[in-house]
């Protein structure tokens, strides 16, 4: 946690160095690093879903295989629904990026 603020500080400090900055542009520095920031956590978290959903699938297999073709359905609906999750903050990085609300 302490190696987060720290970073955050250090990119507070380089927009605050920089000189003549309006406004508009500070929006713009926080919304690109939000956007990363974002994305990165967004993904972390689907691809450990997705590992966790792929174990238990391949574990249920494993102890009943008469469900394997049950279990193999369940599964993808459950990766659609996980990765959605992923796509649906995609889209908000993107709207972050390119058509910011924030700014002025």
């Amino acid at each position: 946690m302490k190696k987060f603020v720290i970073l955050f500080l250090a990119f507070a400090g380089a927009v605050f160095a920089a000189e003549a900055v309006t406004g508009t542009e500070f929006i713009r520095a926080y919304s690109v690093i939000g956007a990363g920031i974002g994305l990165g956590i967004a993904a972390l978290g689907g691809a450990i879903g997705m590992g966790n959903t792929a174990a238990a699938t391949i574990s249920g297999t494993a102890r009943n295989p008469n469900v394997g073709g049950k279990l193999t359905t369940t599964m993808f609906i459950a990766l659609a629904m996980i990765e959605a999750q992923v796509i649906y903050m995609l889209v908000v990085a993107l709207l972050l990026l390119f058509a910011n609300p924030f700014k002025v």
